[in-house]
């Protein structure tokens, strides 16, 4: 067999399992960029008095990734990939169901449980699905790959906040003026509604991620061991050594993980509270969180085409650091809709970062990849804290000036591209 028929081999094998991947990556983003619209509509319902308890939206739900990350390679490690990402289905699955208790009571506490629930099975299915995808096929085009699901899940993401966006928040502007004339009765009956609108849209997602659990425990999607093959290109650097803590390239791969997660749900979810602050009517700013993704997804398609055959993921990563830093800046220093235009821009700047950190972190950990990927997957722990830290600073500060979070992250990520990705590995690797 010449290396063309070999290489066109290796694609048909990888295409089912990538098919497979790639739905669970659109479930990932549908579910996980609701949030951006939660986050304002849950205030409203809920009657939410500051920023700092609305982002407890994305606290509850990315939280649970560095709760559950641990346990879930656990899981993986007795289930293998495929069981575990029904699993993990099925608990998302629950987790859709507590929002009907929780519209129907108006209960915050029981929302923010739903959410938890929901991350919890996220975690399991990120924990598998993240390293499944990278080390399928050839290490150097694991970037292509995880682009690929990108696309996938930010597709499934502006879909999400389009459609959720106009069943929750179509009369948002009329409504919040119109409940400040009410009597007590009438306000509880209009908010009571308003809550009501959630329980279709939650039930339509537990039932089809019962279906996809199904399809996925019945699929052909083969378990593939983590040692990486010679032929592949991939490389085992975890002879020698007896714990995970040895690899230092994925211990600073976990912390650019976690700062990137944070940037990432920062312009994704808080864009719309960000926009409707400097006066922009809420009909408006429920389209910034798919502007976001927009320009995430554009970032996918130019890593699709562009890693490996014209840049490599180091160098991808690199420009992606420096592009957040200068937006950054920018959104700070200018105003209204060029500002948030900044916040959207941001989608762009982090669109590669996942797909060239992940890679780069877990190479070489050979028979500790389950548990490398699921301290990547608590990583994403970062999308709970920094929406809380913005919303600290926009209290004390303003929703502007409190962007000024995003600098530093930037700034070590840039530095995991540039250094931190190479630490304790071979300098040939």
């Amino acid at each position: 067999m010449n290396m063309t028929q070999t290489i066109a081999a290796e694609k048909k094998k990888q295409f089912m399992p990538m098919l497979i991947i790639g739905a669970l990556f659109f479930i990932f983003g549908f579910i996980t960029w609701i949030n951006g619209t939660l986050i304002p509509y849950l205030r409203v319902a809920c009657e939410l008095k500051t920023s700092v308890e609305s982002y407890f939206v994305a606290t509850a739900f990315f939280i649970a990734y560095t709760v559950m990350a641990i346990p879930s390679s656990l899981v993986l490690n007795r289930t293998g990939y495929k069981k575990g990402m029904s699993l993990g289905l099925v608990i998302m699955a629950a987790g859709a169901l507590v929002f009907i208790p929780a519209a129907h009571s108006r209960s915050y506490p029981l929302f923010l449980t739903g959410l938890f629930i929901i991350g919890t099975g996220l975690a399991l299915l990120q924990t598998a699905s993240n390293p499944y995808i990278s080390i399928i096929g050839p290490i150097e085009s694991a970037a292509t790959r995880i682009s690929i699901m990108g696309i996938c899940n930010k597709v499934a993401g502006i879909l999400a906040s389009l459609i959720f966006g106009y069943i929750a928040l179509k009369d948002a502007d009329q409504l919040t003026e119109r409940l400040k004339t009410m009597d007590p009765s009438q306000k509880d009956a209009t908010l009571q509604e308003l809550a009501a609108r959630v329980v279709g849209p939650y039930t339509i997602i537990a039932l089809v991620l019962v279906v996809l659990a199904v399809a996925v425990y019945f699929s052909a999607l083969p378990d593939i061991e983590d040692q990486g093959k010679e032929d592949s290109g991939n490389v085992d650097f975890s002879a020698g050594k007896n714990s995970i803590f040895q690899f230092p390239h994925l211990m600073l791969g976990v912390l650019a993980i976690f700062l990137y997660v944070g940037v990432e749900v920062l312009a994704g979810d808080t864009i719309i509270s960000y926009g409707h602050s400097l006066g922009i009517e809420m009909s408006k700013a429920k389209f910034f969180t798919s502007a976001t993704l927009v320009c995430m997804l554009l970032g996918y398609v130019i890593g699709i085409v562009a890693i490996p055959k014209y840049i490599s993921q180091q160098k991808a990563l690199r420009i992606c650091a420096v592009m957040g830093l200068v937006f950054s800046v920018l959104a700070i220093f200018t105003t209204k809709y060029i500002s948030v235009g900044f916040i959207a821009s941001l989608g762009l700047a982090n669109s590669l970062m996942w797909p060239a950190i992940f890679p780069l972190a877990i190479k070489g950990l050979g028979r500790f990849t389950k548990t490398g990927s699921a301290l990547m997957i608590m990583g994403i722990a970062g999308g709970a804290i920094l929406p809380l830290l913005y919303g600290w600073l926009s209290g004390i500060s303003s929703s502007q000036l409190a962007y000024v979070l995003l600098l530093p992250c930037y700034a070590y990520i840039l530095y995991y591209a540039i250094l931190g990705h190479r630490k304790g590995l071979p300098s040939k690797a």
